[in-house]
């Protein structure tokens, strides 16, 4: 039998017969009817008791059970079971604790041969939200569309009304053999949706069955949250335990030393960012593309593909462990590209190895453009190759960080670079050494080859989801961060490539993987306001935070702002507007007592916000104290509405509190997210009339404290003991209701404080 490796256990039923035309099951949350008649499938919320998808696919089952399920990841639940006349059955699941009803078909092989399959569909039928399609809106891995004009989405697809942000998610739980795609349409009812599933070629023998993957759907009053759901739900089925988020530097698009940068410069670049950024949290130094060896392509953009050494006439003639050992040597990371999966013909070192390759049907190796041929990692001497290489790179030259790119190499299909909504490829058409496993299998298992040749302490970045999106489900649980978007540079309109695609995917961060949206420029040819305006978004959206400047050489007003943007908070971040613009404007990030607000003019022209505490998540009956970043202002009162003018091209960054009848901080100088970083134990005693915390101080980096003191004054300020012994010294100033408290430390350290009021 052929078995399918995944997290979701497959359904086990107990054969209760359903005993009336009408068969139920629910939660605390959902509720799945079947009606044996009519076919119709009803899921219903129980918060509106109204229904929020029907399908009739199921009409011409041959029976209905219900039955007890276990799943490996959920735990105990209830289904409905439907069997089809030719042995094929769905499953309809709900367990306790999950917000999604479970949907899993089995596909039975009643013939006498062997039976292949690319393309199955799941489940299709209507979201019902109670508006008509023209006023319901689809975000997927294309972008936020009509539902008409969505080309298909891979792993998942929200439907939504971009007014009330409430809306239906559909998403795959799985993606381990085959690629999970979601297809919305209109009819006269509404938005349709279908559910396919493609395996490329998936092999099921005479008289065996086999699982496919589970697929999620659930109703919320906020689409956000469903799609965090989701992602959460996703997290668990694959075990994701997440390393710590670095933050760092790539050599690739830097000006000048980029490409793979060179001995001396990498090497001045580590030491100036260790002495004036490590502090700051500032970790990895990673090489790109132009340090190994190999042979060159007639296409000249096609890499050299021969990882297993340097070039020794190239940038680094030491050779790749010394430079590693150097950067080790700093107190940071060192990070290595290159391309496991993929090698170059005409090399002779792959030419002696023709056998490692996925073959075209006609038996040649099968080539990509700019990705080279595709190793087939179902071949045990590519698996060997691979292994090597990896251990290689990762122990015994001691790159701790890895950056694979030319990731759809693994799956063998053709490049389709940029790829964000479905488009149809060549899935399954290269031929593999082991006929049983789906192309997506077959990376899959070399991703997890890749890990264990690395080391669970190696930190793995995906490159890059959009060459070819069946690399993004099948990634998956495997790698630590993933670039979500094609490249970008410094000039504009590629630079608003990381927003745009952070953005979409912004609920995979930090629960399937981190987002990379490639890197963040301040160089000085780019305008302040811009160079501010990426850094905050990057910042208040926790994404990976990466640079591809010359930072030895950026003044210092530049520099300062890559140390006001690192290292990530650990808060709630979330785009305000995500169903109503493909690149949202507002962001809000959320801590106990705290919000901090960001205003993003992607728009060639000044731009008036004018936004409603309400959808802010923000309590229209309170009035707020807020604290403008970049401009450096105070505003002590807003209520009702959230006012500002944006320039072009720029944003504006405010922390917010609930006012009070005492003095609190609102903002400080540290980092754009102002507190979230470094504040803690703020109290206020008003018999004292003393405000206390304390604050994660930078060596020789000055931070200051915004108060908003309403109509109390300053009196005198006091530091711990050993804060004194250590030679932190501070001082206060203030101007109306703004007090400023500006606190100094000769190291890095924890400094406890007080500030007593008249």
């Amino acid at each position: 039998m052929i078995t399918q490796a995944c997290a979701c256990a497959a359904l086990c039923t107990s054969g209760l017969p359903a005993h009336s035309a009408t068969t139920d099951i629910e939660n605390g949350l959902l509720k799945v009817q079947y009606n044996s008649s009519s076919g119709q499938v009803s899921l219903f919320s129980k918060n509106s008791g109204t229904p929020f998808f029907s399908s009739s696919q199921l009409r011409n089952a041959s029976a209905a059970a219900l039955t007890k399920v276990k799943n490996a990841t959920f735990g105990s639940g209830e289904a409905i079971e439907v069997t089809h006349p030719n042995g094929n059955r769905t499953a309809l699941a709900l367990f306790p604790d999950l917000p999604f009803v479970v949907v899993r078909a089995a596909v039975r092989n009643t013939t006498a041969g062997v039976l292949i399959t690319n393309r199955l569909p799941i489940l299709s039928g209507t979201v019902e939200l109670g508006r008509p399609a023209s006023q319901l809106a689809t975000l997927g891995t294309g972008g936020l569309l009509a539902p008409d004009r969505n080309p298909g989405s891979y792993m998942w697809l929200a439907t939504a009304n971009p007014n009330t942000r409430r809306g239906v998610i559909f998403g795959w739980l799985a993606n381990e053999r085959g690629s999970g795609i979601l297809f919305s349409r209109t009819n006269y009812t509404g938005v349709e949706i279908d559910a396919v599933l493609e395996y490329g070629r998936l092999l099921i023998r005479p008289g065996q069955a086999e699982d496919l993957e589970p697929l999620a759907i659930g109703y919320f009053d906020d689409a956000r949250l469903g799609l965090e759901s989701w992602a959460d739900a996703v997290a668990k089925v694959h075990k994701v335990r997440l390393k710590p988020q670095p933050t760092g530097y790539c050599t690739w698009y830097s000006r000048p030393y980029g490409g793979a940068a060179d001995e001396e410069h990498l090497a001045e670049l580590a030491s100036f960012s260790a002495t004036n950024l490590a502090r700051f949290g500032f970790s990895v130094v990673q090489i790109d593309d132009g340090w190994q060896s190999g042979f060159k392509r007639s296409s000249p953009s096609s890499p050299k593909k021969d990882f297993r050494t340097h070039n020794p006439r190239g940038p680094y003639p030491a050779g790749m462990k010394s430079t590693a050992d150097r950067v080790k040597s700093l107190g940071l990371v060192p990070g290595l590209w290159f391309m496991p999966f993929a090698g170059t013909l005409g090399d002779p070192f792959f030419d002696a190895h023709l056998d490692w390759f996925a073959k075209t049907p006609v038996g040649q190796p099968y080539d990509t453009p700019w990705g080279g041929a595709c190793l087939d990692m179902t071949h045990p001497g590519a698996r060997g190759y691979v292994r090597d290489l990896v251990s290689r790179i990762c122990r015994d030259w001691g790159y701790h960080y890895i950056k694979i790119d030319g990731l759809w190499t693994g799956t063998a299909t053709k490049q389709l670079y940029v790829n964000s909504g479905y488009k149809p490829d060549d899935l399954g058409e290269a031929v593999l050494s082991d006929s049983t496993m789906t192309p997506v299998e077959s990376f899959r298992s070399g991703l997890k080859l890749v890990r264990e040749a690395a080391g669970e302490n190696v930190f793995i970045l995906g490159c890059n989801a959009p060459q070819n999106m069946r690399s993004y489900g099948g990634a998956f649980g495997l790698v630590d961060a993933m670039r979500v978007g094609p490249d970008n540079s410094a000039e504009w309109k590629s630079l608003l490539r990381g927003p745009t695609f952070g953005t979409r995917h912004y609920f995979l961060h930090r629960r399937i993987w981190y987002n990379d949206p490639d890197p963040v420029y301040v160089r000085e040819s780019m305008p302040v306001n811009q160079a501010q305006l990426i850094c905050s978004w990057v910042a208040l959206s926790g994404q990976l935070n990466l640079s591809s400047e010359w930072i030895p050489g950026l003044p210092p007003d530049r520099l300062d702002i890559l140390k006001r943007t690192m290292p990530s908070h650990q808060a709630v971040a979330r785009p305000v507007d995500l169903f109503e613009n493909d690149l949202p404007e507002i962001w809000t990030v959320t801590a106990p007592g705290r919000t901090v607000v960001g205003l993003f003019n992607w728009d060639d022209a000044e731009r008036q916000f004018n936004i409603p505490l309400e959808q802010l998540g923000l309590n229209t009956k309170v009035e707020y104290a807020a604290f403008d970043y970049w401009g450096n202002s105070f505003i002590p009162s807003v209520s009702g509405k959230l006012g500002a003018t944006v320039p072009a091209r720029s944003c504006v960054v405010f922390a917010m509190r609930p006012m009070a009848n005492h003095p609190q901080v609102v903002s400080t100088s540290r980092h754009v997210t102002q507190g979230m970083i470094e504040l803690s134990g703020e109290t206020w005693d008003q018999k004292a009339r003393i405000l206390s915390g304390q604050s994660e101080l930078i060596g020789h980096d000055p931070c200051e404290l915004r108060i908003a003191a309403g109509a109390a004054k300053m009196k005198r300020i006091s530091l711990g003991d050993g804060d004194q012994a250590a030679n932190v010294s501070a001082t206060i100033a203030q101007t109306g209701p703004l007090a400023r408290l500006t606190i100094k430390s000769p190291s890095t350290r924890k400094v406890s404080w007080k500030v007593e009021f008249n």
